[in-house]
């Protein structure tokens, strides 16, 4: 996603106190204190013996290795996504709700991260990085240079990368959980679904605050930068790698994805994601609708328009 600026925040005077502390958006102050309270630890809280690896065969677990290693690709670049907003929401003074909430939304990335990473390695090891076709689908999507640009507000950031992208990230985790025989890949796969409900309600919270505050002029950028994320990144194959642009690399990815589907390792095939995916792009549609943000239709080769 491009940058309009080369000044960034970190070129502007620091401007730290008064320090404010108060409840400004309860609802999301709500989902500070529930995320407190809903803390696991990756190590201890999923069952890895009960993922027995002698059961699957050689090619199964390379398919499995390269599935999680995906997950974690995508999961890692979180980590550094986070630090930034909070960076951004510290500058422009944001609702101390928020600058809370991020500390914890940091952590729980982490541990997403590290399940992932933490099941390919049960299955015979992770894999650091894509083959260099792949990479174009996996490679980050810019939300960190967005986030100290001042040129571009934050409440199309947070649209774009929470409401859009983690929303599609929700429901693709919400099937897993359904579909996955694994009794460890099934857990992760639960206990992601449960801290990425709460990601989405921050973005969908903030922006039930501030989009009736915003100028018409900041709602078309908000509208720019969601159909931004979803033409360049989600229909890029982000976090569906069937919809990868066509390669050998992406080929092979998808073959695999296959081959962890059926051993039930915590991957889908195309036939199964393909109405998820275009619910969730209709869902966040109809969603952002009352915001006077008009969504048009998109398309891709395997979708059709939607």
């Amino acid at each position: 996603m491009s940058v309009a600026s080369s000044f960034t925040i970190l070129d502007a005077p620091v401007s730290q106190f008064p320090l404010d502390l108060d409840v400004r958006i309860p609802k999301i102050r709500e989902l500070f204190h529930l995320s407190t309270s809903k803390q696991w630890d990756p190590r201890v809280d999923i069952d890895w013996e009960a993922c027995d690896p002698s059961i699957y065969t050689e090619e199964q677990r390379y398919a499995g290795r390269l599935s999680w290693s995906r997950r974690a690709w995508t999961e890692y670049a979180a980590i550094s996504e986070s630090p930034a907003l909070q960076v951004r929401f510290c500058h422009e003074k944001r609702a101390p709700d928020m600058r809370l909430y991020f500390t914890i939304r940091s952590q729980e990335e982490s541990r997403h991260a590290e399940s992932c990473f933490r099941m390919a390695e049960r299955l015979g090891g992770y894999i650091e990085a894509p083959k260099p076709k792949a990479q174009q689908s996996v490679a980050t999507h810019g939300v960190r240079r967005m986030a100290l640009d001042p040129s571009m507000p934050l409440e199309a950031i947070i649209a774009a990368l929470v409401c859009t992208s983690e929303e599609v990230a929700f429901d693709v985790f919400r099937h897993l959980a359904e579909i996955t025989r694994d009794p460890a890949a099934k857990r992760i796969h639960q206990m992601i679904t449960r801290d990425e409900v709460r990601h989405c309600a921050f973005g969908w919270r903030f922006l039930d605050a501030q989009m009736p505050l915003l100028s018409r002029a900041e709602v078309k950028a908000v509208e720019e930068a969601v159909v931004t994320m979803i033409e360049k990144v989600e229909l890029n194959g982000y976090h569906v790698t069937w919809l990868s642009p066509d390669s050998e690399d992406a080929r092979e990815e998808i073959a695999m994805d296959r081959l962890a589907w059926e051993a039930g390792l915590g991957a889908t095939v195309e036939e199964l994601e393909k109405p998820i995916f275009i619910a969730s792009i209709r869902s966040i549609r109809e969603r952002m609708r009352p915001w006077g943000i008009d969504l048009p239709n998109f398309s891709h080769p395997k979708l059709g328009t939607f």
